[in-house]
């Protein structure tokens, strides 16, 4: 029982849990940015081109 994991509340555990998954949603945010960025920018070249 002298193990600090052991002594964690419930909602400490949870916000632990939470902090980690918002540290992980960025990577994968950046990327999907990067691929709608691309789509948007060769939409408007394409557009560029007709005119």
């Amino acid at each position: 029982m002298n193990n600090k994991q052991d002594m964690d509340t419930r909602q400490e555990r949870r916000e632990k849990k939470l902090r980690k998954k918002r540290e992980r949603i960025p990577k994968h945010g950046r990327s999907l940015v990067r691929i709608y960025k691309d789509a948007i920018l060769k939409r408007l070249r394409r557009h560029q081109v007709d005119k």
